[in-house]
């Protein structure tokens, strides 16, 4: 299969905070809820209809124009979508699958670089 083959959809955007909770009542009077808290990393995940913010404090570029981290793309196998990421050869930016405890059972996930040094995550949220 195709790198391609191995992401559906936008998963979420993560955009860099100075103040947390600033970010969360931000994001709530545009008509987005919780719908996840993260003492790890101290993030938070912010949703309204599709679209999903996550956010967490203490970022360097917080509080700059055009500070989006990252864009996440769904993934259902993130260790088969990283095998066929190396394999079309592109920049690898993490040398493994990473996990973090998100959500129930965890997130795993890596990052590639494309242009002007934007990062792509492909995100598996673990069922």
């Amino acid at each position: 299969m195709a790198f391609t083959d191995y992401f559906d959809d936008v998963q979420h955007i993560g955009i860099p905070t100075s103040d947390l909770k600033v970010a969360e009542e931000f994001w709530t009077s545009l008509g987005f809820t919780k719908t996840g808290d993260f003492p790890v990393g101290n993030v938070i995940f912010m949703k309204r209809n599709h679209l999903v913010i996550e956010t967490w404090q203490q970022d360097e570029v917080a509080g700059k124009p055009g500070a989006i981290n990252h864009i996440s793309m769904n993934t259902s196998s993130a260790d088969e979508a990283f095998k066929a990421a190396k394999a079309e050869g592109f920049k690898l930016i993490d040398s493994e699958v990473q996990s973090l405890p998100f959500w129930d059972k965890g997130i795993r996930f890596f990052n590639i670089e494309g242009p002007d040094a934007v990062i792509v995550e492909f995100c598996e949220i673990v069922k």
